[in-house]
């Protein structure tokens, strides 16, 4: 997607607005196996497709819950917007998930995104909220909805010589 460079005051302008849908992500065994070896949650539901297909009632692995909240932060980058002359970003941290649906081996998955508030915290500093919804291809209930906030840092101009 094109990247659109905005203003934080065309950001505040646009609080209410949804900023976009990324694409599509798979989540694959690998990537669910991965997450399970970096957090050490190796819990049979998510890793052992055997047992599940057995004892699940999904029939089939599904992905950590915290998997698809943590893949966030990747979908959010396809929106192809960002606000101009930043320095830093920061996540700032949740006000609200909810784990709605399970995302099972082999779905994809995709967020929609809008912008709930952009506040001034210091000179050169936002604290923006938004609201995620991460989609579940051919489901009707999203995997997630999540509140995340994130910290932006402006670059200051240096003051001519």
């Amino acid at each position: 997607m094109t990247e659109k460079s905005l203003t934080f005051d065309e950001m505040k302008a646009m609080t209410g607005q949804e900023l976009g849908v990324s694409g599509w992500t798979l989540i694959d065994q690998s990537r669910i196996d991965q997450f399970a070896d970096c957090t050490g949650d190796h819990q049979w539901l998510h890793t052992d497709p055997e047992r599940a297909r057995r004892e699940s009632p999904f029939r089939v692995t599904i992905a950590h819950g915290y998997l698809t909240l943590s893949i966030i932060g990747a979908l959010c980058q396809d929106l192809g917007f960002m606000p101009e002359n930043i320095r830093a970003a920061f996540n700032y941290g949740l006000d609200k998930v909810r784990f709605l649906n399970p995302v099972k081996v082999g779905a994809r998955v995709r967020l929609r995104a809008t912008l709930v508030s952009v506040q001034d915290k210091a000179p050169g500093q936002y604290l923006m909220k938004f609201s995620n919804s991460v989609e579940i291809e051919g489901e009707e209930t999203p995997a997630l909805i999540a509140e995340m906030l994130v910290m932006f840092y402006e670059r200051r101009k240096k003051p001519a010589a």
